[in-house]
């Protein structure tokens, strides 16, 4: 498990004023795993979105690893050359030191747009870790629905009214997916369990291949809900089960995080504004529905687990 005093000795790898929300999940993403990468030089890329909009705001950066911006959807290209070119220069003696290669993309830029270059690139078999900072909408483009935006939520193009309660569509498992590509490694997180998730990124990174981490990163603007609970939120999601946190090892499921009483899904959900109108007498079937869709998927979890 991770070490918090080793952690704090390795220093900041992102600077703070940066432009991020206050309660922001991806900034304390992004700061737990470079300080998990901190024993070894990392180059980064980073897809448009919401990270790379409040760190790179030219002419500032709030990085301080070498950092590669790129489009929409292909983070995962991207880091994928840089890689390639890294073995070819150390093969000729131009490069001695070890390097490890991150890229971030959020749930616009990797369960949609950007899974193509992602399935390539595992497929492929680069030495690379991705990180899907997931905040289950296009936060960054105005809050539009996106693959991973859960059943029922509000959103600006599944909004909640007299039409429709919110998104009719269940999200997307792109764990599972990539899970199915065969990779030596692929976990869910959520930095709310900071030691988790560190102790994820570091054994990532020691693998030789391609290693992917989906996590959850409660968004305080888009979900509606005050900064100082971002930590809280995603607690709850972890304790409902809606985002169970796991890891999936040359093809053995364990699951990192058992809670201790599995909580009602309600708990996570009334805490947002963005499901408030399920709570509406007319709407109260989706609740239902949304729990024993959880139950189910957890059941199906629990017996991957040998």
């Amino acid at each position: 498990m991770a070490n918090l005093r080793e952690l704090v000795r390795r220093g900041e790898f992102l600077s703070g004023g940066h432009r991020a929300c206050a309660g922001c999940g991806s900034t304390i993403i992004v700061r737990q795993i470079l300080a998990a990468a901190g024993k070894t030089p990392v180059v980064c890329a980073c897809a448009t979105g919401c990270l790379e909009v409040v760190t790179t705001i030219f002419p500032y950066t709030a990085w301080k690893v070498p950092f590669i911006h790129n489009a929409f959807e292909n983070a995962a290209a991207t880091i994928s050359g840089v890689e390639a070119a890294y073995k070819a220069l150390k093969k000729k003696g131009k490069i001695a030191e070890e390097i490890k290669f991150i890229a971030f993309g959020g749930d616009g830029g990797t369960y949609d747009i950007g899974i193509q270059a992602l399935s390539g690139a595992i497929e492929r078999g680069h030495n690379m870790l991705y990180v899907c900072y997931n905040n289950e909408a296009y936060m960054n483009t105005g809050i539009q629905r996106s693959g991973s935006t859960p059943k029922g939520a509000h959103t600006t193009t599944s909004p909640a009214g007299t039409v429709i309660p919110g998104k009719q569509q269940s999200r997307k498992d792109l764990t599972e997916i990539i899970a199915a590509h065969d990779p030596p490694y692929a976990a869910q997180a959520c930095p709310s369990y900071w030691n988790d998730l560190v102790t994820k990124v570091e054994k990532a990174l020691s693998f030789n291949g391609p290693t992917f981490i989906n996590i959850l990163q409660p968004c305080r603007l888009g979900w509606g809900y005050p900064p100082e609970d971002t930590i809280e939120i995603g607690r709850l999601a972890v304790d409902t089960c809606i985002w169970p946190i796991y890891e999936v090892e040359n093809g053995k499921y364990r699951i990192t995080h058992r809670p201790k009483e599995k909580k009602p899904v309600i708990e996570f959900l009334k805490k947002q504004e963005r499901f408030r109108h399920l709570f509406l007498a007319e709407n109260t079937h989706f609740l239902e529905e949304i729990q024993r869709e959880i139950d189910i998927k957890w059941e199906r979890l629990l017996a991957c687990v040998v």
